[in-house]
């Protein structure tokens, strides 16, 4: 087999081979024969039917076959050959005919992977947040609790805002009714920005049994593109209109936090051991996404665009299948790969350098870590160790775990290099951002 390979870029390669026209008629012969021992065509015996025949019938999808065959076969032993390492799919592509025709020529294009030369993260800096948790947070959690679980009750005032309002509406534009335009019994809270703020901004002040007619222009970048930017004119009734009511702090909230005796300064102990837990969470998660912008900043590589490609595309259906999951329809909220390259770019990047920081300093996950990620997991279901065991017999889990494994050895190596700072952080801030 003659192959030559051709530099077209810093990771586009090019390879041009030529497989003998005599092996391939070989193999083409020696299919067809054997696929004459077992064909059954009416008028024929097993086994007797005519080579001419089989040929006619069979002979370009034989032939389509072994070209195929011998195609991945050259363009594997030349890979091997060269020591190179694809990213992605080559492109195949067949040379003229005329130049050879005791050989079949074609070439393969395709891209390999970046050599990742890994920087000197010493001079990198990680600013780790640290907060202070007190009776004001544990307060501050207790109203939130307190939110969620109030009630309402109806009025007969003008509705403000964080108001209940149960409404019937109809849009239209151009006299033409659009997806998602018409509800009945429509719940939603003035203040919680469920709908359109314009929307919101003609329902303020409506009571109970009040209709309205009134104008809203869509925004230009609303998630639906067929009314974007668009004026809509809307019929809305207000059918019901309910105040918030938030329970008290007293024995029975602690009851419904758990505390079966309803003691309240218990209470307090195990929401601020929430509230630890949950800082930590949230801690760690901001850390490690510092570190590993980090390692993109420090590590410049060229990215293979079959990567990128092919990790937008998985995002693309994560996300698609999601909205499925949801009962969302794609038509509402369209979703196209351009919405996801620079985080597939991103993803692609912190592999590339990952893989070559596990190879470089040992940091692969060890069974043990893997083991406790997967304990973890599993406290918060009512039988762990069934949980435990499922996950072990689910190899695309496991494998889920020890990826955060590798990475948790990566942010501790990093924060070992770097110049670590702690950075006093507001609570309520911090606890917004990274929900």
């Amino acid at each position: 087999m003659q192959t030559s390979l051709e530099n077209l870029g810093s990771l586009e390669r090019r390879l041009s081979m030529a497989v003998p026209v005599e092996e391939i008629e070989k193999q083409v012969d020696e299919r067809l024969k054997k696929l004459s021992r077992t064909l059954r065509i009416p008028g024929f015996r097993p086994g007797k039917v005519p080579m001419k025949l089989v040929a006619q019938q069979y002979g370009p999808q034989v032939r389509s076959e072994v070209i195929g065959d011998a195609v991945q076969k050259a363009f594997g032993d030349a890979v091997s050959e060269q020591n190179l390492k694809v990213a992605g799919y080559p492109r195949i592509e067949p040379k003229s005919s005329e130049t050879d025709a005791k050989n079949f020529e074609f070439t393969a294009t395709f891209e390999v992977y970046p050599e990742v030369v890994l920087g000197d993260m010493h001079e990198s800096k990680i600013e780790r947040p640290a907060l202070t948790i007190g009776d004001a947070e544990v307060d501050k959690t207790l109203d939130i609790l307190r939110k969620q679980r109030r009630h309402f009750h109806g009025v007969e005032r003008p509705a403000a805002t964080g108001d209940q309002i149960t409404a019937d509406f109809l849009g239209k534009i151009d006299s033409v009714e659009f997806a998602g335009a018409t509800a009945n019994d429509f719940v939603f809270v003035l203040g919680e920005n469920k709908m359109l703020p314009e929307f919101e901004a003609n329902a303020l002040g409506m009571a109970a049994g009040a209709s309205k007619k009134f104008e809203m222009t869509f925004p230009a970048d609303y998630h639906g593109k067929e009314v974007a930017g668009k004026t809509a004119s809307f019929d809305l009734t207000v059918k019901l209109v309910e105040e918030p009511h938030l329970p008290e702090i007293d024995a029975d909230f602690a009851r419904s936090l758990g505390v079966a005796d309803g003691d309240l300064a218990k209470m307090r102990t195990e929401v601020m051991a929430n509230i630890g837990r949950e800082v930590k969470k949230r801690t760690a998660a901001d850390i490690k996404n510092k570190v590993m912008q980090a390692l993109i900043d420090a590590n410049k590589i060229d990215l293979p665009k079959a990567l990128i490609e092919m990790e937008t595309q998985r995002l693309v259906q994560s996300a698609r299948a999601d909205l499925e999951a949801r009962g969302m329809k794609m038509e509402q909220f369209p979703i196209g790969p351009e919405m996801f390259e620079q985080q597939a770019q991103r993803r692609v990047s912190l592999g590339l350098i990952i893989a070559e920081l596990e190879k470089a300093h040992g940091l692969a996950a060890k069974p043990e870590q893997v083991r406790a990620l997967v304990q973890e997991q599993a406290e918060s279901y009512e039988q762990p160790d069934e949980v435990v065991k499922w996950l072990y017999s689910q190899p695309q889990r496991l494998s889920e775990m020890e990826s955060l494994a590798l990475e948790d050895n990566v942010v501790a190596w990093v924060l070992a290099q770097a110049k670590v700072e702690d950075k006093v952080v507001n609570f309520d801030e911090f606890m917004g951002k990274s929900a």
